[in-house]
């Protein structure tokens, strides 16, 4: 497997990998990073679908991205997936991928064309003062000091962050900016996550820093993540001859480790960049530090078939990805009239409880409790509100300055409550968000970042609250008088509530090796898949990450001759690297940084000497100077 870039082999088409009608394919899971592995591997690796098997403990496929009318509760969405243009592996696939409305078109045909003619931006990112527009009018509103701790931790070595949190590198000129009210919302961060993570999020997103504000740089689906993403790869699969088995759990893998070295696979191919043949070699992507050339062969699978226990035993062509852990997983709902229970214990037959079992067979494997020791750490809460007439409606186009019925951008992204005890903020994609649902009734999702402490309105925490209840702090703070707002949470909406114990738990601080190689040196026959898996450069908590790690493995497995497309290169872009240190600052230019005397001279001395050259004149473009 080697990374690319590049159209010559975007286009390109691999050949059918030698012996591959003769191996068999076990999955574990249905989330992205899964189903992606499922697809790759019958338009990649050519394998027969009916080769193909996908265990699943609940009785629908998706994982995290999920979507569904739930009889007696009403809409559930635990969640929403925010889209990049240089999601590669992504529009890789779903360029394959037949849409599932538009007979002859694609997904990615679908999505590009929908972007294009109704572009996501937000006109009201953030309120106070029970819906009065927060006026951050765009601005990050960093001083020089927190932009100098921002790019001090940019330049830092991954070494140098290892289990540490982000407060150890950044205080309260950050902390207390709009800056951080910006990140923090829209990917979930605490202040107690890991500042190794943080990094490269700012290196991964850089080309998208002036879009943050107004959530510009965004693309979304037209529904819910399941009816766009999930169903849509399903039915290739199925189409394809892919066997689903729903409502099995898998208790272990169990593996026979030793008897020599396992597969010396090459990290480069014949078709790759010069470039990324020097990084690939250099030693920069690392490698797990627990790691062996020990031969790791995947021998029994275990299974609980609604308690019906049985195996499967394996052979070198038998080839097994697993999902290991799991952020969704020990997910609860409550409903309009109950709080949503709190259960982190974890139980076999799901990802945490496995990813333990196969950790303790072989260090490389990984470190499951680095993640899912602290649930306390790790949650938070999201609710989805069902307005059901006309009643609520004018008050979220108050805020959002748009007629949320039309089809197009609502909300254009989250808007944060910034003086929400709960740091509640929300959103209204394009509606309605299911294909099935009344044309006169939207679907908003609230989440909060701190749902122990007491509402502001319903003074009780969130974890405590009834869907009513959220509802009703929810249109507190949209402004609704307060006189109103018991019988529109009441009568006029329906919300359901969802506990996530370990929704942030891939956020938490970590080291090199805490995550197990998507194919870990040695591997015979498995790879790991998912937010849980080690892949070079890209940021977890995102469908890309999710579904590279599927691209990955199938290619390393099943040796396909095609490059996997590298993450995409902004942070190596001198050009994107000008403009977000710009942007970062207000549009001020580094002229402006408030320097002493000698620093300000040593300035002024490398301007006059960069000045008539092209260095100059690229400083000049992207107003640097």
């Amino acid at each position: 497997m080697y990374y690319s870039n590049g159209n010559y082999e975007a286009f390109a088409r691999p050949k059918k990998p030698a012996g591959v009608d003769g191996k068999s394919a076990y999955i574990i899971g249905t989330g992205l990073a899964a189903l992606s592995a499922a697809c790759y591997l019958v338009r990649d690796a050519q394998m027969p679908g009916k080769n193909i098997h996908i265990f699943e403990k609940d009785p629908v496929a998706g994982g995290a991205c999920d979507g569904a009318e739930i009889p007696g509760l009403g809409y559930v969405m635990r969640g929403g997936r925010e889209m990049d243009n240089h999601f590669e592996v992504m529009w890789d696939l779903f360029r394959s991928i037949p849409s599932i409305e538009t007979p002859g078109v694609s997904v990615l045909d679908e999505y590009y064309w929908l972007n294009k003619e109704d572009p996501n931006y937000s006109l009201c990112r953030a309120t106070k003062d029970l819906g009065k527009d927060a006026e951050t009018n765009g601005k990050f509103g960093l001083s020089d000091k927190a932009s100098m701790e921002i790019m001090k931790l940019f330049f830092m070595p991954d070494e140098d962050l290892y289990d540490k949190p982000i407060t150890d590198f950044f205080d309260d000129e950050v902390l207390n900016s709009n800056f951080w009210m910006y990140w923090r919302t829209m990917f979930a961060f605490e202040n107690w996550h890991s500042a190794l993570e943080m990094k490269l999020y700012i290196k991964r997103y850089i080309h998208h820093i002036g879009g943050l504000p107004d959530f510009s740089a965004l693309r979304f689906t037209r529904y819910n993540q399941y009816e766009s993403m999930i169903l849509p790869m399903v039915k290739y699969l199925e189409s394809n001859g892919v066997q689903f088995h729903y409502n099995t759990k898998v208790d272990n893998v169990e593996f026979a480790i030793g008897g020599g070295d396992g597969p010396k696979r090459e990290h480069t191919g014949v078709g790759q960049d010069t470039i990324l043949k020097i990084q690939a070699t250099s030693g920069v992507f690392k490698r797990n530090p627990y790691s062996t050339l020990t031969k790791k062969i995947a021998v029994r699978i275990d299974l609980d078939h609604e308690g019906d226990k049985s195996s499967i035993d394996l052979t070198p062509d038998d080839y097994v990805f697993i999902t290991n852990g799991g952020c969704v997983e020990n997910s609860t709902m409550g409903s309009q009239h109950a709080p949503a229970p709190w259960n982190p214990d974890i139980k076999p037959g799901g990802g945490w409880d496995m990813w333990r079992r196969i950790a303790k067979q072989d260090p490389s494997f990984g470190h499951p409790d680095t993640f899912c020791s602290d649930p306390q750490a790790t949650k938070w809460m999201s609710a989805t509100v069902t307005t059901l007439d006309k009643e609520i409606p004018p008050y979220i186009q108050r805020i959002c300055k748009r007629d949320p019925f039309t089809g197009h951008v609502v909300t254009g992204g989250i808007v944060t409550v910034t003086d929400s005890n709960w740091l509640m903020s929300w959103t209204l994609n394009r509606q309605q968000q299911f294909r099935d649902q009344p044309k006169d009734q939207l679907c908003v999702w609230v989440y909060g970042l701190f749902p122990d402490k007491p509402g502001n309105y319903v003074k009780k925490p969130m974890t405590e609250c009834t869907g009513e209840e959220i509802c009703a702090e929810w249109l507190y703070h949209m402004g609704v008088p307060t006189d109103k707002i018991e019988a529109l949470a009441k009568s006029h909406a329906n919300t359901v509530p969802v506990m996530m114990p370990y929704i942030t738990a891939f956020f938490m601080p970590r080291a090199a090796g805490d995550r197990p190689d998507v194919v870990p040196d040695g591997a015979v026959n498995f790879a790991f898949l998912g937010q849980f898996a080690e892949t070079p450069r890209d940021t977890i908590f995102t469908t890309e990450y999710s579904m590279r790690t599927g691209m990955e493995a199938v290619y390393t497995l099943l040796d396909v001759d095609r490059g996997v497309p590298e993450v995409w290169g902004s942070v190596y872009d001198v050009r994107n690297l000008l403009n977000a240190t710009v942007k970062l600052r207000d549009g001020k230019p580094v002229t402006d940084m408030k320097l002493n005397f000698v620093e300000r001279a040593v300035l002024g001395k490398i301007l006059k000497k960069l000045d008539g050259t092209d260095i100059a004149t690229l400083l000049r473009e992207y107003h640097v100077i």
